[in-house]
């Protein structure tokens, strides 16, 4: 090699040598830089690690808490990048703000009073609908055991539902059939009639009397042609009849849609108690079917008896008034029966009622209808009902009269039918899951 070339190799490794140490130089204070940064964020992580602790004891000494949920607790460790980080500190952070801000309370507190009373009036508003769903339900689990009985028998499930729901039905027509007629036969002849009764009334002497002595026929008249040139009081009966066609009608609707509902939940009760027991866990499954079976059962078995009872005093009290004349006998029977199926005071409320009318046939026809009550009640109760709800409903006395005065003071007639046997379920669950519980504990 020449030394041309030796000296030129030289020079150039020479001036290679300059730049490196440049850049170590500006290396090292990049990373100086860097440490000093790290330092500085691990200061601020510790001081904030230390804020929180001063803020957590400070609430335990004004709580009287050991812990408080959502602040971090007490540790040996140094703060350091692996525990004391952004994150953590972020949640420290909103959780000690979601406990200690009065403001976030208030607002949670005050939204959940408007979501139940949101709630509250959206279950006002669906009464009717309630309880017509209710109505279903009960006629569902009163006309189940004869769907059950019909199957065994080797009729299809919906051969049953439907043969059922037609003798439903024909029942139903049956009773309007008996109760319609003669109420619109009696009320149109009350009609025609009007005229010769007041006729008649004016007719006597103590009538007579009044009316030349305190001048009533003309002070009735005087108001009657008042009335019915007041605008207000014509738009008042207008309104009124308007309302009580609206009632007639919304009556059938609903009464429709019960039966309507009834044919539908029987349909599909089996596929409904299915999914119903799904959610149950499985290792309670078994437990919960015995239950809910056995309080179906005596649901079902409650209204049966209780629709058995109210016709047969229906029927003995429509032979009873036939024999002895008493008017309107086949209406009567049936309003007997229907209040038979209220518990308590519905027999009781039907015999005053046929004793009611049976005055007009003299006093005897009266008393024997009376006598003839007392002694059929006590046969009812001594007889009739012990065998027919032996295998149904067994509920003391007093939580009987508790229950039908509570369901009927919260909602009226339906509330009075369902007392019983809903004290029935529950005096089951009583005796078969919260006693042997408690004797377990």
């Amino acid at each position: 090699m020449s030394e041309a070339e030796s000296s030129a190799r030289a020079g150039s490794r020479g001036r290679l040598r300059l730049p490196r140490v440049g850049r170590g130089s500006m290396a090292g204070r990049g990373r100086e830089a860097v440490e000093t940064w790290r330092r500085y964020r691990h200061s601020q992580l510790s001081e904030l690690a230390e804020s929180n602790r001063l803020q957590r004891e400070l609430l335990e000494r004004t709580h009287g808490q050991a812990h408080l949920p959502g602040l971090p607790g007490p540790s040996t460790e140094p703060a350091g990048p692996a525990r004391d980080t952004p994150e953590a500190s972020g949640d420290s952070r909103r959780d000690l703000m979601t406990v200690t801000s009065p403001f976030m309370f208030g607002f949670f507190g005050a939204l959940g009073v408007l979501t139940a009373w949101f709630l509250a009036q959206n279950v006002s508003r669906l009464s009717s609908v309630i309880t017509f769903v209710l109505i279903a339900v009960f006629l569902t689990l009163a006309l189940n055991p004869i769907v059950t009985s019909l199957t065994n028998r080797g009729f299809s499930r919906p051969a049953g539902v439907f043969t059922v729901f037609l003798g439903m039905v024909a029942v139903l027509g049956l009773l309007g059939w008996l109760v319609v007629p003669p109420i619109v036969q009696e009320t149109s002849t009350l009609i025609e009639r009007m005229p010769r009764y007041l006729d008649d009334l004016n007719a006597q002497p103590w009538v007579q009397q009044l009316d030349a002595r305190y001048d009533i026929s003309d002070r009735i008249n005087a108001e009657i042609e008042n009335r019915l040139q007041d605008s207000t009081f014509l738009s008042t009966i207008f309104g009124g009849v308007l309302g009580a066609a609206g009632w007639l009608a919304g009556g059938l609707i609903g009464a429709f849609t019960a039966l309507v509902l009834t044919l539908y939940f029987l349909a599909a009760l089996p596929t409904v108690k299915d999914a119903g027991y799904k959610i149950v866990p499985m290792s309670r499954r078994a437990r919960v079917i015995g239950l809910a079976e056995e309080i179906m059962r005596r649901v079902g078995g409650y209204a049966l008896g209780q629709v058995a009872v109210a016709s047969i005093n229906g029927s003995a009290s429509w032979v009873m008034m036939s024999l002895l004349g008493v008017p309107y006998a086949a209406v009567l029977a049936v309003l007997v029966g229907v209040l038979g199926l209220i518990p308590l005071i519905g027999a009781t409320l039907g015999a005053v009622i046929v004793a009611l009318v049976a005055m007009s046939q003299g006093w005897v026809v009266t008393l024997v209808v009376l006598i003839y009550y007392v002694i059929y009640q006590q046969f009812e109760n001594y007889v009739i009902v012990p065998r027919i709800m032996s295998r149904t409903v067994s509920v003391p006395g007093a939580v009987t009269v508790v229950a039908v005065f509570a369901g009927g003071t919260l909602m009226g007639v339906l509330g009075a039918l369902i007392a019983i046997p809903v004290a029935a379920g529950l005096l089951l669950i009583y005796n078969e899951v919260v006693i042997p519980r408690q004797a377990r504990l």
